[in-house]
């Protein structure tokens, strides 16, 4: 192939990409981003560097409303960008708020096997949408509601994580304190990501989509 041709073939994939993917993406940057400020946070313990890993997870949000609205209008849904928006959900609303919550003190050996739990609900209840969305659609098209609660409303837990760092209730100030057995901590706050996990991979549990 002449290198001519190959060069024209650079970044192909991002070219091909929609409107509403490339809102996507940004829902999964900002995810990410909220991540690696949690990190830097846990570092230098700068609460500045926190507050913008929590602010950029309601800007993830906002991305992840418009995705969907762009892709409607545009009339352009496709199969890929129903498995990236499936991508950046995870990172943003499964993902990030773990590392939040471990940031701000809920980080027992027993804690972690929690956040594990609530992050794979999270990945579980997004392939299974992924899988049935079309036996949930309607003669339109359009899903008609959701087997579980859906990802985005951990944002529950993000900003109660939020009020709780405005409090100066974290780290050893988190509410029910910490209980200690087996060799590993365990802060009952953290069962809150038990109750958001098992909610997202009910069966039974229906919630209209908007």
């Amino acid at each position: 192939m002449p290198s001519e041709q190959r060069t024209r073939r650079h970044l192909t994939m991002l070219r091909d990409f929609s409107a509403a993917d490339l809102i996507t993406l940004a829902n999964g940057f900002a995810g990410t981003g909220s991540i690696l400020a949690t990190l830097q946070y846990m570092d230098t313990r700068d609460h500045r560097i926190l507050w913008l890993a929590f602010a950029l997870l309601p800007a993830a949000m906002v991305f992840d409303v418009l995705d969907g609205r762009v892709a409607r209008w545009r009339q352009r849904s496709t199969l890929l960008g129903r498995e990236l928006d499936s991508l950046a959900d995870l990172i943003s609303f499964g993902v990030a708020p773990a590392v939040l919550a471990f940031a701000v003190g809920i980080r027992g050996a027993w804690d972690a096997l929690v956040l594990v739990y609530f992050v794979s609900c999270g990945l579980s209840r997004l392939a299974r949408y992924n899988v049935t969305a079309a036996e949930l659609a309607d003669a339109s098209g359009k899903v008609r509601y959701f087997e579980g609660t859906p990802i985005p409303t951990t944002l529950v837990l993000v900003a109660l994580l939020a009020l709780l760092t405005w409090l100066d209730r974290i780290d050893q100030n988190l509410p029910f304190g910490v209980i200690r057995f087996l060799g590993g901590a365990f802060h009952p706050l953290v069962l809150l990501f038990v109750l958001s996990g098992t909610a997202m991979i009910s069966k039974t549990l229906r919630v209209p989509k908007l």
